[in-house]
């Protein structure tokens, strides 16, 4: 299945290569900005009928512009980025249908599960997606916080995410080193995917084509979800028709 995004980069909608994402601006690599608002695309959403979709903050100054994507389409899109056990619950209230927590549980790059814990039992497993988006290195998938910079000490495989499901209702998983590229997914990793998770999953990184949708989908068994960023052409892109995926989930 396709879901939809929203990318946001000081309150406007943008598709950056994650990889370029630093405090350094001078690194960073912009595909797109958008020249409508967060909520133009939250209600193109919400008319198609997607779900599953999520708005993800990429640093501050994004908060006006998330809230009303949330407020067009209420109930129908995650939301990610800075969440934590003080602001989740105004988040769901905002019309978040779940939150997305990645680097709050973490701490000096180890995991802490009795905050995934404590976050978990204050909005309910149900309304909770973890972020384990991950890079490449010698050979594992190590999971990285702090836009995609800081390397955890956590390596995804078949007992973490069972060690981890019992606190959350699916995962978003970026593969950092092609997101934003539009040079194919990590076919590894959704294979991966498919087999170590017990939840849904969705990953995002590297889509150029409906084809990319349609080997997912293969791939994952049909237990793991695309996202797909500046190849749509919504976003500017080239390689993907928004049209095309709405149709794709509608068959």
């Amino acid at each position: 299945m396709f879901r939809p995004c929203i990318d946001l980069h000081q309150g406007q909608v943008k598709q950056i290569v994650g990889g370029s994402l630093t405090d350094d601006a001078t690194t960073l690599h912009t595909h797109f900005v958008a020249a409508q608002p967060a909520a133009w695309f939250a209600e193109q959403y919400r008319r198609d009928g997607l779900v599953g979709g999520h708005v993800i903050q990429l640093g501050p100054g994004n908060e006006t512009a998330a809230r009303s994507a949330l407020a067009a389409y209420p109930g129908g899109l995650q939301l990610g980025g800075g969440v934590n056990l003080a602001n989740a619950k105004d988040w769901l209230e905002a019309g978040a249908s779940h939150v997305i927590v990645t680097s709050w549980v973490f701490r000096e790059g180890h995991l802490e599960e009795s905050r995934l814990r404590e976050l978990s039992c204050a909005v309910g497993r149900e309304r909770l997606v973890l972020d384990l988006s991950c890079r490449l290195r010698e050979g594992s998938y190590w999971v990285v916080t702090d836009r995609f910079q800081r390397f955890t000490q956590l390596a995804l495989g078949p007992e973490v995410f069972a060690q981890l499901a019992p606190f959350c209702a699916e995962f978003l998983v970026h593969a950092v080193d092609v997101e934003g590229l539009c040079r194919g997914i990590d076919e590894t990793l959704v294979r991966h995917l498919a087999a170590w998770s017990p939840l849904p999953v969705t990953y995002a990184g590297g889509a150029k084509s409906l084809a990319d949708l349609e080997h997912v989908t293969r791939l994952g068994s049909g237990r793991v979800d695309l996202t797909i960023g500046s190849a749509l052409d919504i976003f500017g892109g080239s390689g993907v028709r928004y049209a095309d995926c709405v149709a794709f989930n509608r068959s």
